[in-house]
């Protein structure tokens, strides 16, 4: 049982209490026996056709109206929300219901009280503090009426803070709770209000000769009217038959909002178009209606199963399990003008509509404190885009930590409970809502740093053939003619062609231009360092041909120098072509240096190849290196020695230190180091072996003669 009900049901309800209470202690004779439309009983207990085949009933089970709060709670985005039933059949089971639905919406309940009228103060007083101490702004009230006055009082007297309320059907209508103001704002759902045609005028024609017939109506008429039918006593006023129900102003003259009422009215229709099937038969167009007929039970139970007619502007009709189309009415107290609070009807709810279709708002909702705007009742903030929820321990799900997404993954919603990897060639936003083609990184000539390693090599490369041109000018002077000014001019080109393959570094790599970047290098680098490597055996046989009895010179003359340097770099030719057939360089996307970028980069193929190139460069290095210092001392007064000893001293100490850069420069860095190595080691060998010669060539040509370049210190 639930609420109370206006006087009009006053009837229809004292005889379902003696309904359900035969059923309650009697379930196995009801099963068996009980054949009843029952107008007020919402128990989702009474669908269960194995237990109750034969009860029908014209008011929604609490099933539907527990979905209907659900998605009600769900629509207005309330996810953290408090409950209260009475502790009753009617309270546990629909808030039973209740839970079960808001679970499946993905709803969460920070509490779930129960209380009966007539438990002790302090267990009322105790709901009422979680209430007050509690962070849901929204509260579920599934209760009678009779229990919700209670703890509506007590919440009166030391007020929580503003809730907005929800309340089931049984309340939400009642009058007499309607002059609790802290329930301003409230909404639920109720029983669709009809007018009945005629029935204001049938309640309204009452004379004491009627009332006076029943024991029932003689109550409320002594009741409404404050005198006494029967047996007046001496200070009791009698009914002398002038009192008048037009100006009685009650719940029983109030026929604007019939509820339950009309619950009957279908409920005994029902019953007349089931006998009225049963009686009259449609026969050759003309219905025929035997009055005399033996209606059994069971007939009129089949025909129940199929009514289906409308009536006062509602459908009447009966699933399989008895139960009616659920039908509410959304009701909002709303205060009118003179600070009264009334029931407004703001929406419905159709369970018969498609899923989208079932909840719509006609008008505008005033909530608590008459506001428009719709109260926030969550336990946690949305997560924006960008981030992921985590749960909190020991808290139900909709109380989460927003953690943003770690690096490399995106989430493009609202409350994303995991972020998304992005594929390995994307690269999440600064915010981690979208994921990006990564940039391709490159040294490009187009760069700071491309651009200065550009000038340098051409620069170097400009700086060479200009002093080629110098000495092209003055070949015939000695300080030219010194040495073979035939390797000197090979070594100028190959200095030319070292500044210059530096730039085959720069700019995307391709398979072709890995391939030639380090062949061309190694290649280059091995002619340059031959030259300077016959040079030196120049200075060294130049002196031991000077010694009596010599005759080295004609074992290394013009033909051998050339045969030294063709054959130091058909070597490194050599290797160049095997590691290019066998495991040639190739451009490949390097995706692991850096997560948010590619490096566009040469793979080396063989590492074996490259170390050898650079191996052999730094043998002949060496060689070269160790030659210039044993000749270093000679007495020559120009002794070119010197000079190289200090060149091949920058190139190998240029190079010893490019090793432990290049294994740990990243990305595009790698191919700067590489590319400083390159231009360091040839400025080294031009600015070393040639700026001096060049400086006597122009500013000092008094030192220019044979007598100067051959005289001893």
């Amino acid at each position: 049982m639930k609420g109370t009900t206006t006087g009009s049901d006053l009837f229809t309800e004292v005889n379902l209490k003696k309904k359900l209470g035969f059923c309650e202690s009697h379930n196995w004779a009801m099963k068996k026996k009980l054949r009843t439309v029952s107008h007020f009983a919402t128990c989702a207990c009474l669908s269960e056709k194995t237990q109750f085949p034969t009860f029908f009933r014209t008011i929604p089970s609490d099933q539907f109206q527990a979905d209907a709060l659900a998605k009600l709670v769900k629509y207005f985005g309330w996810t953290w929300i408090g409950t209260v039933h009475s502790n009753s059949d009617y309270g546990n089971n629909g808030m039973a219901s209740f839970l079960r639905a808001a679970h499946k919406e993905g709803i969460c309940v920070e509490y779930s009280e129960s209380f009966n009228r007539n438990d002790p103060a302090s267990k009322i007083q105790q709901v009422a503090d979680v209430i007050r101490r509690s962070t849901a702004m929204v509260v579920v009230l599934f209760t009678a009426t009779g229990d919700l006055k209670f703890l509506l009082e007590e919440l009166t007297q030391n007020p929580s803070p503003p809730r907005q309320w929800i309340g089931s059907e049984a309340w939400v209508t009642d009058p007499e709770v309607q002059s609790f103001r802290i329930c301003a704002g409230a909404i639920g759902f109720a029983i669709p209000q009809s007018v009945i045609p005629g029935f204001r005028e049938y309640i309204m024609d009452l004379s004491p000769a009627k009332v006076a017939a029943s024991h029932l109506l003689t109550k409320f008429w002594e009741g409404a009217f404050n005198c006494k039918l029967k047996k007046p006593g001496l200070v009791e006023k009698v009914c002398d038959g002038t009192e008048d129900l037009q100006k009685l102003q009650n719940p029983y003259t109030d026929t604007s909002q019939l509820r339950i009422t009309n619950m009957v009215y279908k409920a005994v229709y029902a019953i007349a178009h089931a006998v009225h099937n049963i009686v009259c038969k449609k026969i050759n167009s003309t219905v025929q209606c035997d009055r005399f007929i033996k209606i059994e039970p069971m007939q009129v139970l089949d025909q129940l199963k199929m009514v289906n007619f409308s009536r006062n502007g509602y459908h009447v009709s009966f699933d399989n399990n008895g139960d009616p189309v659920a039908f509410y009415e959304l009701i909002n107290w709303q205060q009118n003008r003179k600070g009264d609070l009334e029931f407004v009807t703001v929406g419905n709810y159709d369970e018969s509509l498609s899923p989208g279709q079932k909840f719509t708002i006609k008008r505008e909702i005033r909530w608590t404190d008459s506001s428009t705007q719709v109260p926030v009742s969550i336990c946690s903030d949305s997560c924006p885009p960008g981030t992921r929820k985590v749960l909190q321990k020991g808290k139900p799900i909709c109380c989460y930590d927003c953690v943003p997404c770690a690096e490399g993954g995106i989430s493009n919603t609202s409350d994303s409970s995991d972020c998304l990897s992005c594929h390995k060639e994307f690269w999440p936003n600064a915010e981690k809502t979208l994921c990006l083609p990564k940039p391709v990184e490159f040294l490009s000539f187009h760069e700071v740093l491309g651009i200065i390693l550009t000038s340098f090599s051409v620069g170097g490369a400009c700086l060479t053939i200009v002093t080629a041109i110098v000495f092209f000018h003055h070949r015939y002077t000695p300080i030219v003619r010194a040495n073979n000014s035939e390797l000197s001019f090979l070594l100028l080109f190959s200095l030319t062609l070292c500044f210059l393959c530096s730039l085959t570094f720069i700019g995307r790599p391709s398979d072709w231009s890995c391939m030639l970047r380090h062949t061309a290098f190694g290649i280059t680098f091995v002619l340059c360092i031959s030259c300077v490597l016959g040079k030196t055996i120049v200075v060294l046989m130049a002196f031991k041909a000077t010694l009596p009895g010599s005759n080295i010179a004609k074992w290394f003359g013009p033909t051998q120098q050339r045969m030294t340097v063709v054959s130091f770099t058909f070597v490194q030719v050599l290797i160049c072509i095997i590691w290019l057939v066998l495991r040639p360089p190739f451009s490949i996307r390097n995706l692991t240096t850096y997560n948010e970028k590619i490096i566009l980069e040469c793979a080396l193929g063989s590492a074996i190849g490259f170390w050898a190139v650079l191996g052999y460069i730094g043998l002949l290095a060496v060689f070269c290196f160790v030659l210039a210092v044993l000749a270093r001392k000679l007495p020559d007064n120009f002794n070119e020695a010197k000079l190289i000893t200090f060149s091949m001293l920058i190139f190998c100490a240029v190079w010893i230190a490019f090793i432990p850069a290049y294994i740990s420069s990243p990305g595009k860095f790698t191919v700067a180091v590489e590319i400083f190595a390159i231009l360091s080691s040839s400025f080294g060998l031009i600015f070393c072996i040639f700026v001096p010669k060049c400086f006597i060539i122009l500013f000092r040509p008094e030192k220019n003669t044979k007598k100067n370049v051959m005289g001893k210190k």
